[in-house]
């Protein structure tokens, strides 16, 4: 399948292996890799970051592959739980970051015509996802605008 909004088609990735519990070798205790997981996002990491922070660093040196098979919860359960989820979907966050700089730059470089078709595509992307998101985490009477965005990222 070809990339939205250009012609060429992605290169695949690699599918996580099909398991349905935790390898022998991580033998963590649930209740500390939660512990950590809250942890982490108190100290601002997105989920993304945190899962990947779990596989190198671990629990007490103990890598942990997958949270979901060692805690039974999805990372968003877990912060849901404990009042630590994040305002914004991280998805939804990085593409209104990047809105925003293409916005600056374009307000510096007004004829940057690359650009002003990144920022199309972007905000297209937003709308996307917004909708996707809408009820749940982005307000039922979210419109996006530029306006809008950096106030739901400074939230």
């Amino acid at each position: 399948m070809a990339r939205m909004h250009t012609r060429r088609r992605g290169s695949s990735g690699s599918d996580r292996p099909a398991a349905t519990e935790p390898p022998e070798w991580s033998d963590v205790d649930p209740e500390a890799i939660e512990a950590r997981v809250v942890e982490l996002a108190e100290d601002g990491h997105e989920p993304s970051v945190i899962g990947l922070k779990l596989r190198d660093e671990g629990v007490r040196g103990v890598p942990v592959p997958d949270v979901t098979l060692a805690t039974g919860k999805k990372m968003t359960e877990i912060l849901d739980d404990n009042d630590a989820a994040p305002g914004l979907p991280e998805d939804l966050r990085a593409l209104l970051e990047r809105a925003i700089r293409l916005h600056e730059h374009l307000e510096e470089h007004p004829n940057d015509s690359q650009n002003k078709r990144a920022l199309q595509n972007t905000e297209s992307k937003v709308r996307r996802l917004a909708n996707y998101h809408r009820g749940d985490a982005v307000p039922a009477d979210f419109r996006y605008s530029i306006n809008e965005a950096q106030q739901l990222l400074e939230r």
